[in-house]
């Protein structure tokens, strides 16, 4: 099998982008999608991206919004170009033809208190209700709760420690009392299934030594819903903005909600990670507002 001279360098210059990104810290994730857009982008071009013109960028941006590709799709695709030309290439004269697409903004679907009551009691066992009550109870992205690991429970002190949340900070979240309950059955039932490993997953997923997929946890979410009979688009990140959304209605500082949440302005309303912690268990979780939850499995036709 004959290999085409130009296939060459297009593989050359693509390990030397992922090497651009791996200095730079990216995740495997975004090093993939940051790939795959620039390969899409040379099989529009039908040749080598290092050969592309402003006017190729123009066409290929003209072509996304001709063929319905959604704001944060094309958002994605500027975000690996403009990596691709103005770090690989050093080319950030073409960088700058890229034009990011402004996003309609929309309100988050929020619960009441309510419903996540009953969101929380149609889980499907002890895990899933310990991971939503999670992300409901300290306000983490689904990301975060996937990536907890036993070891991150800190009962003493009331701390939840999540390790690289977004933007690969560590920090800390509030650990209620209620929380902590359900944690501990659930702790109980996967040592007795045997699931729950030393140093392990707190949310392990069907190969314990797997965590569980933001899939599984987004299907969960679906079937609690389901159950509940809650009619509004829900997700383990509604349970996130139904958590901001309640500590608001408690009058808790917007700024303190910041620092809660885990936000990039989190180093402008901290002092130090000390003064943090402090302002993070002062606070009472909007989970412990709720009615006690019963933490073993519904039971049937209940």
């Amino acid at each position: 099998m004959t290999i085409h001279p130009s296939h060459r360098p297009v593989s050359a210059l693509r390990e030397r982008m992922i090497e651009d990104m791996r200095v730079r810290g990216f995740t495997e994730k975004t090093r993939s999608d940051y790939v795959r857009h620039v390969r899409s982008f040379a099989a529009f071009i039908g040749r080598s991206p290092d050969t592309a013109t402003a006017e190729d960028l123009r066409r290929f941006q003209l072509h996304q919004t001709q063929t319905g590709v959604q704001p944060p799709s094309v958002n994605s695709a500027v975000s690996a170009l403009r990596f691709f030309f103005t770090v690989t290439l050093d080319r950030p004269d073409l960088a700058r033809r890229l034009t990011v697409v402004r996003e309609p903004r929309r309100l988050p679907a929020v619960l009441s208190v309510e419903e996540v009551t009953l969101l929380l009691q149609a889980s499907p066992g002890p895990k899933y209700k310990a991971a939503l009550a999670t992300a409901y109870g300290a306000g983490l992205r689904v990301s975060e709760v996937v990536a907890l690991k036993v070891g991150d429970i800190d009962s003493e002190r009331m701390l939840l420690r999540v390790e690289q949340g977004k933007g690969r900070k560590d920090r800390h979240a509030m650990l209620s009392p209620q929380r902590l309950e359900l944690l501990r059955a659930w702790w109980r039932e996967g040592r007795r299934l045997g699931v729950l490993l030393p140093r392990g997953w707190l949310f392990p997923g069907r190969n314990p030594v797997e965590p569980l997929s933001t899939r599984q946890l987004n299907r969960a979410v679906h079937a609690a819903a389901e159950v509940a009979g809650i009619k509004k688009r829900v997700s383990p990140h509604t349970l996130r903005h139904s958590f901001a959304t309640h500590l608001l209605e408690q009058d808790t500082d917007i700024r303190v909600i910041q620092v809660l949440l885990g936000h990039a302005k989190l180093d402008t309303t901290a002092l130090d990670t000390r003064v943090a912690n402090i302002t993070i268990r002062s606070v009472t979780s909007p989970l412990d507002r709720l009615a006690p939850l019963p933490a073993g499995r519904p039971r049937p036709g209940a």
